[in-house]
């Protein structure tokens, strides 16, 4: 049987009795770096404030204390976060998971509907909202039946008040005065393998975005797997990636597992300092890198396409950046090159990952301080892979097939979603639905078995805009395609099939059609977040190629459209 796995060395002891607060804050595990009590560990971008664990430690103890005061969390209850990155995010979710509970992080762009989705999905008990998107999260809320004082600023709103809900400063404050209500959840030996932290939406296969069980000891798990990859604590290693007292970026956001796991969990447990940065901003975000002398860049394509392009990018010393990882999508051998230049004194790497397997599968190797061209890294400890071909058999090195993987980390299940579950969780491993090659240790994202395609590093399954297109009167049938874009990796393209009376109106009529393309691209819009919208555009069709048993051949009219870009030169639009 031919089983691939890493080179990094042998996994160490996973603890599987914590929660993730207390593997956070008390654990004193053997591949943990020292963190001095003067090194922050968050820093607040915009007013500098920087916040130790002290604090940090104190603040969650009073948060879990109030919520449990006041709302009864324990455990099993699901909190939804709807914010972007907030300094009191992580305190949000380390107090809910000292109660026992759930915290489900949703995209703060989504829609009404959307969100509606995730808190039904989940059942969520309670909502934590940027002031921003009360009116989102306040329809969705009612849409659900949980009523407004079971919503909660993250932070306090700006002007005069919209609503009576409590803030998490308010609730700081209450829970630090009052007698404690609740008991730390303990976890025995082994439970930490089973007791849910996370419902982390994923779009999986097909459908609608669905909810990943993710346990405590999955995000532990994957945090040792990366310390130990990059031998964090080991006097042997001379060129450390990271050591206490470098600082990160982040501006991923936490509501996506890159950014919840390795930009947050993973960074703190390496002893790193972290600007919290709400929304990216190109401009904004180069002078963050400037002022807190950032070392260390966790980013996405899109964001190395401007750092590589962006004229602005000139005026900007970069000498102090050493570390510059880039995940969600594959980076070209070009983009690095560029980025070479840009940062002369950072080792430059890939990652990948997926919600399933609770982020990290393969990383730089700690040997290597430039990405091998279309690499997405080397498996780290912990991880067993195989390549299964079509006719099921395992491919051997430099063959092709899907990647399926097994290790500590992996979730559990998609929640309340039995035929899903089965489709990707296999008797312990996971099926990723990305065709790949392993040659030399390197795995090669080749394409996309299932039909998800990631558009900025988010997931776009296109069965969902598909079920939206369907609403709209003029149209018969669709098929969403991804077309390839230099700046945001795929972007959702239409082929639609309008209905006769549509067809009717617009016959010899270009303006007419034109328009209409506008009006159901704005239909999806108007509905989605922004990422999702039809930036790729719309294109009419006859009918949807389909096989003998009605399926469609998206793969047919994935190609046409690749060809239809290329042969029009058109430029994608940006989102």
């Amino acid at each position: 049987m031919t089983e691939f796995r890493s080179i990094s060395g042998p996994l160490p002891h996973i603890p599987d009795d914590l929660t993730i607060p207390q593997f956070i804050f008390n654990s004193e595990h053997a591949t943990r770096p020292q963190r001095p009590s003067s090194i922050p560990w968050l820093i607040e971008d915009y007013s500098g404030r920087r916040i130790h664990q002290d604090e940090l430690h104190q603040r969650t103890r009073a948060l879990a204390n109030a919520l449990h005061s006041k709302w009864n969390i324990a455990t099993g209850d699901t909190v939804c976060i709807f914010s972007p990155n907030n300094v009191a995010y992580p305190v949000c979710i380390w107090a809910v998971h000292s109660l026992g509970g759930i915290i489900t992080p949703a995209n703060p762009g989504y829609k009404a509907d959307e969100l509606v989705h995730q808190l039904r999905t989940t059942r969520a008990a309670l909502l934590i909202v940027h002031p921003a998107f009360f009116s989102t999260a306040q329809a969705a809320a009612r849409d659900v039946g949980l009523s407004e004082d079971r919503i909660v600023f993250i932070e306090t709103p700006l002007g005069p008040a919209t609503s009576s809900c409590s803030t998490v400063e308010e609730l700081v404050e209450y829970g630090a005065r009052i007698p404690v209500t609740h008991t730390e959840l303990c976890l025995r030996p082994g439970e930490a393998k089973t007791t849910l932290a996370f419902l982390s939406f994923s779009s999986g296969t097909t459908g609608k975005p669905k909810a990943v069980a993710i346990p405590h000891y999955a995000v532990i798990a994957n945090v040792i797997q990366m310390t130990t990859h990059y031998r964090l604590n080991d006097p042997k290693q001379k060129d450390k990636r990271m050591v206490p007292g470098d600082v990160a970026i982040a501006v991923l956001p936490f509501f996506h597992i890159y950014g919840l796991v390795v930009n947050l969990h993973f960074l703190l447990f390496a002893g790193l300092s972290i600007v919290v940065i709400p929304k990216f901003n190109f401009p904004a975000f180069l002078d963050s890198v400037v002022r807190h002398r950032i070392t260390h860049l966790l980013v996405v394509p899109p964001q190395v396409v401007l750092l590589c392009k962006h004229p602005s990018v000139k005026n900007f010393d970069f000498s102090q950046v050493k570390f510059c990882m880039s995940g969600a999508a594959p980076l070209s051998g070009e983009l690095v090159e560029t980025l070479r230049s840009i940062l002369p004194n950072a080792v430059i790497g890939q990652g990948y990952g997926l919600t399933e397997t609770c982020t990290s599968i393969a990383m730089l190797p700690p040997t290597q301080r430039i990405a091998t061209v279309g690499s997405a890294g080397q498996l780290i400890p912990g991880i067993v892979a195989r390549v299964v071909k079509q006719d099921g058999s395992l491919a051997s090195e430099g063959e092709q097939g899907e990647l399926v993987v097994t290790g500590p980390s992996m979730a559990l299940r998609y929640q309340n979603n039995e035929a899903a579950t089965k489709e990707t969780f296999v008797k312990g491993w996971v099926h990723t639905g990305d065709e790949v090659i392993i040659k030399d240790h390197n795995i090669y994202v080749v394409d996309r078995l299932k039909e998800i395609m990631k558009v900025r590093g988010f997931q776009v399954a296109p069965a969902e805009l598909e079920g939206h297109l369907f609403m709209h009167p003029d149209v018969a049938d669709a098929c969403v395609v991804s077309v390839p874009d230099d700046y945001s990796g795929e972007l959702p393209l239409a082929f639609i099939v309008l209905t006769d009376a549509a067809m009717r109106r617009i016959a010899g009529n270009a303006q007419a059609a034109a328009q209409l393309k506008v009006v159901l691209a704005k239909h999806v819009a108007d509905a989605k977040v922004p990422y999702k919208h039809l930036a790729g555009g719309v294109e009419f069709i006859d009918a949807i190629p389909k096989n003998p048993s009605g399926k469609m051949l998206r793969r047919v009219l994935r190609d046409q459209a690749r060809k239809l870009r290329a042969s029009s030169g058109e430029s994608m639009a940006k989102l």
